[in-house]
C-alpha cells in the first residue's frame, strides 16, 4: 500500500495532467514554460522523481499536442524544447523509445517541410533528430527511411537561417558515419545541394562531401557537373571547399574524367576571352573593365585546381600535359579581362616548364623568344608586362608536344617499372559553358612521337 507521501505526490501529478488536459493555448503554454525553466538538464531519475514516476504520461501529452497542431504552430518551440528535454535526459533511453513508437521522427521532418513554419521551429526539430540519431546506428537508419536525407538537404539548400543550415549540416554528417547501409544516399543528398542558390549551403556541403569521402570509397559521376560548377563559384569560401575535395577524388576512377574537365575548362568554347577583349578594346566608352563574367571565374580556378593537382603527383601531370594542358593554360595567360586567370595559369604554367624539360623547349617554339624570355625572367608575374599584342599571340599559340614524351622525360634515369595505366577515350573532353550545361568537343588527336 502506498505511503501517505506517495498518495499525495499521484495527486499532484493527475490534478497537474487534469490542468493540461482541460487547458487551452494559454494555459498550456504557461504550463510549458513552469517545465522547461524547472526541468532542463534533468535525468531520467530526476523526471521520474518529479512526476511521481509517471513522466512518461506528460511526455505522451506532449508528443499527442505536437502531432495535432504542429502545422499551426502553436506553441511549436516550446513543445519542441520541452521533448526536448526528455529526450536528453541522461538514462533516458525509453522515453526516445516512446517517443519514436508514437510517430515522432516522421512528425519532426515533416516539420523541416513547411514553408510558413519559423525557421527558429525547425532549428529544434533538427536538435530533436540530432539526439535520435546520436542514440545508434539502427535509428539513423531510421531516420534514413523515413526520407530524412532530402528532407535535410532541402532545410539545407533553402533556409535563410545560417544557424538553421549548419544544424542541418551536423546532422547530415552525423547520418553519414557509422551508417553504412545509407551513407551513400547521404553523399548523393549533399551533391544534390551544390547546384543551390546559396553559397553557405555550397560550403557546408562540400565540407562534409570532403570529411565523409574516404568512408564511402568510389565517388558517383554525378558528382562532377556541379563540382566543377561550384569551383567557379564567385565565392571564394566556396572555391575552397571545392579545391579541398579534389585531391580525395585523384585515386578514384572518375580522376580521368575529373582532369579533362578542368583542361576543358580553361578554353571556353570559343575562346570568349579572346572575343571580350576585342570588344572592350574597340569600345572607346569602355572607362573601366567589366565584370568578369562565369567563364573566366571558372577559367582561374580551373587554372589554380590545376596547379595544385600537378603538385600531388609526376603522374597527375603526365596525364595533364597529354590533355593539352599547356596550350589551355597559355590561353587562359592571355586573357587580359580577368587577372586572376591570368595569375592562377602563370604559377601553374611555371610548374610544368620547370618539371618537364619538354614542355620548356615547346613552349618555346611556340611563343617565340621574346615572349618566353619575358616568362623565364619573371613566370609569376610576366603577364603583367605584357601588351595586347603579345596577350593575342599567346592565346593562339599552338603547342605540339608529342604523347607520352612528358612521361619519357620525368622518367630518364629511373629503373624500368610498369607502365601506368591511362584510360582512353579522354580526346572526349568535357567543356563547361556559362550556364554550367556541361558541353562535350572532341579534341584533335595528339600526333604520335
Amino acid at each position: 500500500m502506498a505511503s501517505v507521501k506517495e498518495q499525495e505526490a499521484i495527486r499532484k501529478l493527475m490534478v497537474f495532467l487534469q490542468e493540461w488536459d482541460s487547458g487551452h493555448k494559454v494555459a498550456r503554454s504557461r504550463v510549458l514554460d513552469s517545465f522547461i525553466k524547472s526541468n532542463n538538464g534533468k535525468t531520467e531519475p530526476e523526471l521520474e522523481l518529479e512526476f511521481s514516476q509517471g513522466a512518461s504520461l506528460f511526455l505522451a501529452r506532449l508528443t499527442a499536442w505536437l502531432r495535432m497542431t504542429y502545422m499551426h504552430s502553436t506553441c511549436l518551440d516550446k513543445l519542441l524544447k520541452s521533448i526536448g528535454i526528455f529526450l536528453s535526459a541522461a538514462g533516458g533511453r525509453r522515453y526516445l523509445i516512446e517517443f519514436l513508437e508514437i510517430g515522432g521522427v516522421m512528425t519532426l521532418l515533416e516539420i523541416l517541410g513547411l514553408n510558413h513554419l519559423k525557421e527558429e521551429d525547425k532549428r529544434e526539430s533538427v536538435k530533436l533528430l540530432q539526439l535520435v540519431a546520436n542514440a545508434g546506428r539502427k535509428y539513423k537508419e531510421l531516420i534514413c527511411e523515413s526520407y530524412g536525407v532530402r528532407c535535410l538537404a532541402e532545410l539545407l539548400a533553402t533556409s535563410t537561417s545560417a544557424e538553421a543550415q549548419e544544424d542541418a549540416q551536423v546532422l547530415l554528417d552525423t547520418l553519414g558515419r557509422g551508417n553504412p547501409k545509407y551513407q551513400h544516399q547521404v553523399y548523393k543528398g549533399l551533391i544534390a545541394v551544390l547546384p543551390c542558390a546559396s553559397p553557405r549551403a555550397q560550403q557546408l556541403a562540400l565540407q562534409t562531401l570532403g570529411a565523409i569521402q574516404e568512408l564511402v570509397g568510389e565517388a558517383p559521376p554525378a558528382l562532377l557537373e556541379p563540382l566543377l560548377a561550384v569551383l567557379g563559384s564567385a565565392h571564394l569560401e566556396v572555391q575552397h571547399e571545392a579545391l579541398q575535395l579534389l585531391p580525395a577524388l585523384l585515386p578514384l576512377r572518375v580522376r580521368p574524367a575529373l582532369l579533362a574537365a578542368l583542361v576543358a575548362a580553361l578554353t571556353p568554347p570559343g575562346h570568349p576571352a579572346l572575343a571580350s577583349r576585342s570588344e572592350s578594346t574597340a569600345d572607346p566608352n569602355a572607362l573601366c573593365p567589366r565584370e568578369p563574367t562565369l567563364a573566366y571565374i571558372q577559367q582561374a580556378a580551373a587554372a589554380k585546381a590545376i596547379g595544385i593537382l600537378a603538385k600531388e603527383s609526376v603522374e597527375v601531370a603526365e596525364e595533364l600535359i597529354q590533355l593539352n594542358v599547356v596550350h589551355g593554360l597559355m590561353v587562359a595567360v592571355g586573357n587580359m579581362e580577368h587577372m586572376p586567370s591570368q595569375r592562377h595559369s602563370s604559377i601553374s604554367l611555371k610548374y610544368f616548364v620547370h618539371t618537364f624539360p619538354i614542355v620548356e623547349e615547346h613552349m618555346k617554339k611556340a611563343v617565340g623568344d621574346t615572349l618566353f624570355q619575358l616568362f623565364m625572367d619573371s613566370p609569376e608575374t610576366w603577364y603583367t608586362k605584357m601588351d595586347q599584342a603579345q596577350a593575342e599571340e599567346l592565346a593562339s599559340s599552338i603547342l605540339d608536344i608529342p604523347k607520352d614524351m612528358g612521361r619519357k622525360q620525368s622518367t630518364e634515369g629511373q629503373p624500368p617499372g610498369p607502365a601506368a595505366c591511362h584510360p582512353p577515350g579522354l580526346e572526349a573532353l568535357p567543356s563547361y559553358s556559362r550556364d554550367q550545361t556541361p558541353i562535350f568537343r572532341q579534341q584533335n588527336q595528339d600526333k604520335s612521337e
